[in-house]
């Protein structure tokens, strides 16, 4: 995709929600540094990380890598995309707004640009052609390089990029939505040909399910062994049947389950590189390696049988 230059030769980006949290400084270091040293480049986060965490107040994940990239002297080989207007906020995408949080999410990741920077979730009030002139300031600045959208609907997202061409400036470039091979709605198959006709990059959030399609939550004790278990319920009726084919493919190639679902995002028209979190350094050496599974024909149409099934 030669028009997302951040984007070139991805095809993993590793997710940053659990930096801080999940993960505390050093263990984040360590996923960090594995994550560098096998090449990879690009790191998700988003100024709300962890708010949801009691005594947090957001931007803790940033915070981390930003202490990171310093420490390790890495910025200028890193790609970093963050996000803003995680509620939704009316006025939440203001051009003054954005300045603003662009301004806080910068200081803490200790950088003076942001390789990628989202509308976390769509501003349902502000003009979407004031959003975009928003977008292009910053990007014209030399404060952004790209502007993309995540958790838009596919109405939303073409007048963003409508009212962007009626500007002169740049529209979204990149959309971040739910898909997986459970969770295929946000990103239907309307909605992918149209990104893809349109140059959009998909960089899927939640490509394992949350941890679903890791294949660990296979017993009704199993979601109540882990702090997302609860919120994964709703796959105990369908899921077993997708991670019975999932099983068999991963034995046919030598993978894991985890492997099998990120090999077939990547399989995907449109998707540039799927998002995946790891909480240990061991974590992130199975996810690298589900970049140099190469799915057989057939094995992408059982899985997607079984879903269709479920």
């Amino acid at each position: 995709m030669s028009r997302h230059p951040s984007l070139s030769g991805l095809k993993l980006v590793l997710g940053g929600n659990v930096f801080g949290w999940t993960a505390d400084q050093d263990t984040s270091f360590e996923i960090l540094d594995a994550f560098y040293e096998a090449g990879g480049r690009m790191v998700d986060t988003a100024e709300c990380y962890s708010f949801w965490v009691p005594g947090h107040k957001g931007g803790e994940s940033e915070a981390v890598i930003g202490a990171w990239m310093k420490e390790r002297g890495v910025r200028r080989d890193m790609r970093i995309a963050t996000k803003t207007n995680v509620d939704g906020k009316s006025g939440g995408l203001k051009p003054e707004v954005l300045e603003r949080q662009l301004a806080q999410s910068l200081e803490r990741l200790q950088t003076d640009y942001i390789d990628l920077y989202y509308a976390h979730r769509d501003d349902p009030e502000t003009p979407q052609e004031e959003v975009a002139e928003g977008f292009g300031a910053l990007i014209a600045a030399g404060k952004v390089r790209e502007a993309g959208a995540s958790n838009f609907t596919e109405e939303r997202l073409r007048g963003a990029l409508a009212a962007a061409k009626a500007r002169g400036v740049p529209g979204y470039g990149v959309l971040q939505n739910q898909y997986n091979l459970l969770e295929r709605a946000d990103f239907d198959p309307d909605f992918q040909n149209f990104c893809v006709a349109n140059d959009i990059a998909m960089l899927p959030f939640y490509g394992l399910a949350s941890g679903y399609l890791t294949g660990k939550y296979r017993k009704p004790a199993d979601f109540d062994r882990y702090p997302r278990g609860a919120g994964l319920k709703k796959y105990a009726e369908n899921g077993p049947a997708l991670l019975a084919i999932m099983d068999q493919i991963a034995a046919d190639c030598e993978a894991t389950v985890a492997q099998v679902a990120l090999a077939w995002l990547l399989d995907q028209p449109g998707i540039a590189a799927p998002i995946a979190s790891a909480t240990t350094a061991d974590q992130l050496d199975e996810l690298i390696e589900a970049i140099d599974i190469e799915l057989m024909p057939d094995q992408i149409t059982r899985l997607n049988k079984a879903v269709s099934a479920a």
